[in-house]
């Protein structure tokens, strides 16, 4: 294999091809770019591979084998997602690639494919700025997916003061797009409740007021139960109205910019995030989430979106790595599926249509069911779990 100023470039050309190595100089020359000494630094990588992408590349990884310790060696830029990554411990770069290919003929889309070759879970960057390695907490992953043990966390090594400790689970999760329909499962007795208003396109200044009135309320209602309220998208109102914790996608958390997160962080809102794919998670761990969402466990209508079910297996797996608190969400409508994701080793579930028109006939099995899946959980800790299923079509 050709080097070139330490950077090594590996290029997919098709989303199941074979990863081959390009030269600095091909990699140049692909990209429309004049030959240059010495090798890009850091911060020109992102353009590099974004033409080289344009031109076709359906995935480039750029490796740095002389990258200094704390920082990022591995650039990788595809159709799903881009970004820095911080992994520990470094690996040899034919042990990586061999790694991706595998991953790839499992049918991982080019990016989960080669975030799992490490023995642990690494970190994405957000942004396209190079930095300091991610501090979240590395648990136990066995690379391509073998089956492997419940990983432990250290001592010396707990979760973000905003995370729910281990032994206390979120429990039944009830997610309401109103103030009275939260109250009312408050009262039921669900104690994890989010309220859900997505902003319509032709929202106006009434709207917004409704909004305010119903964050207020809840968060009253809330606090009146000793209850934890996450509030869906609206953080700023979220901080301002004095609530403990938000609820974001990725999709918003991308929108919002490096400027944006660090606002974010600065509020001390605890946060939890969405994630669906390897991808998705590497990037939320980067931000010390008080819990990190797997779905759709099952499928579901209440979104349209192009991600395979997880199933329990993926569900266990996620639960094995996060290294924080996991929610199961998605086609949850039965005390046995509350059961089955909590025995899959998750802190909460998420529970929409299940609750049904009253929630006080409906809660009580649904916590019943969830205690009982949670204590199988923990008669079940150091059981292996079964390697990951990708969760989008690779063609996609």
């Amino acid at each position: 294999m050709s080097r070139s100023n330490g950077l090594r470039f590996f290029v997919l050309e098709a989303p199941r091809g074979v990863p081959c190595e390009w030269s600095l100089a091909q990699a140049l020359a692909h990209a429309g770019r004049a030959a240059q000494t010495p090798r890009p630094m850091p911060a020109e990588l992102p353009e590099l591979t974004a033409a080289l992408r344009a031109r076709g590349a359906a995935a480039v990884w750029v490796a740095d084998p002389d990258a200094a310790p704390g920082q990022p060696g591995h650039w990788l830029d595809t159709e799903h997602a881009r970004g820095w990554v911080s992994a520990d411990p470094a690996l040899a770069i034919e042990t990586l690639l061999a790694g991706w290919q595998a991953g790839l003929t499992q049918g991982h889309v080019p990016v989960d494919a080669a975030l799992l070759v490490w023995p642990e879970v690494p970190s994405l960057s957000w942004g396209d700025q190079p930095g300091p390695a991610n501090e979240a907490l590395p648990l136990a992953v066995s690379a391509v997916n073998e089956v492997l043990p419940l990983a432990t966390t250290p001592a010396d090594k707990a979760p973000p003061s905003q995370a729910a400790p281990a032994d206390t689970p979120l429990g039944l999760y009830a997610i309401v797009d109103t103030a009275p329909a939260l109250r009312r499962v408050l009262e039921a007795g669900v104690r994890t409740v989010q309220l859900r208003m997505k902003r319509p396109a032709d929202a106006d200044a009434a709207w917004v007021a409704a909004l305010r009135t119903a964050g207020r309320d809840s968060l009253s209602a809330a606090r009146d139960h000793g209850a934890r309220l996450f509030v869906n998208d609206h953080w700023r109102l979220a901080a301002e109205l004095g609530a403990e914790a938000v609820h974001l996608g990725q999709e918003d958390l991308l929108a919002l910019g490096e400027d944006g997160r660090a606002e974010l962080r600065a509020t001390g809102l605890g946060l939890g995030v969405s994630s669906h794919a390897v991808w998705e998670l590497c990037r939320a761990r980067g931000l010390s989430p008080s819990y990190v969402a797997c779905g759709p466990v099952w499928p579901t209508i209440t979104k349209d979106m192009p991600w395979r079910p997880q199933g329990l297996d993926n569900l266990a797996w996620w639960c094995r790595v996060a290294g924080a608190p996991v929610v199961a969400i998605g086609g949850i409508l039965a005390p046995d599926q509350v059961r089955q994701a909590a025995a899959a080793g998750a802190s909460g579930v998420c529970v929409l249509r299940g609750l049904g028109s009253d929630p006080h006939q409906t809660v009580g099995a649904l916590q019943q069911a969830f205690e009982q899946g949670h204590q199988e959980a923990l008669a079940q800790a150091g059981q292996p779990v079964a390697r990951l299923h990708p969760t989008l079509d690779a063609t996609r």
